[in-house]
């Protein structure tokens, strides 16, 4: 029996579903597809935190938007249902493991948030959680709020796919938030 060799253009997708980016940009391409026309920004950015949610195998991911001060002035999650939501006091304001995020816009990774020195500020009600991921969101070349996961199903932890993954749903949102937040 003869084996099949696969064209340029197979070898070229098989390559681009292993790529995290490309995964990622390819599922916000078919979610965006799916939104009406005129949206929200909340709308855009509830479908980006879904599908980090999605695509990291997190049970929880948030989205923060910050103000000029570094105050969270929107939050989106993904994996709280409406009472668990309902039940967080505040928004998380980042000034624990997430600060340095905010403060120097590098990616964080955590095998155990609990253990960070800076393990503080969670609101009343906060879901636990041990492993953490995290990308800044930039607008206009300053860091304007965090996307982050936490908590990967499956045997694995978190790993640089997952990042990168994160950085380009952080980019898309970036874009969300300058053209449609301010």
């Amino acid at each position: 029996m003869q084996k099949k060799t696969a064209t340029k253009s197979e070898l070229l997708e098989r390559k681009i579903k292993r790529d995290p980016e490309s995964r990622a940009l390819a599922a916000l391409h078919k979610g965006i597809k799916n939104l009406p026309a005129k949206r929200q920004p909340h709308v855009s950015l509830q479908l980006v935190a879904d599908l980090s949610k999605k695509l990291t195998r997190a049970t929880y991911v948030a989205l923060s938007v910050t103000d000029t001060h570094d105050r969270v002035e929107g939050f989106i999650t993904s994996g709280l249902n409406n009472s668990e939501l309902a039940r967080l006091s505040t928004p998380p304001q980042g000034h624990g493991p997430l600060g340095s995020l905010r403060l120097d816009g590098r990616p964080v990774h955590f095998e155990n948030v609990q253990n960070h020195a800076k393990a503080f500020g969670f609101p009343s009600n906060h879901p636990e959680m041990t492993a953490m991921i995290g990308v800044a969101i930039w607008v206009s070349g300053s860091v304007r709020g965090a996307l982050y996961a936490t908590d990967r199903k499956g045997k694995r932890g978190f790993n640089l796919d997952d990042e990168l993954m994160l950085t380009a749903l952080a980019s898309h949102a970036g874009r969300v938030i300058e053209k449609e937040w301010y």
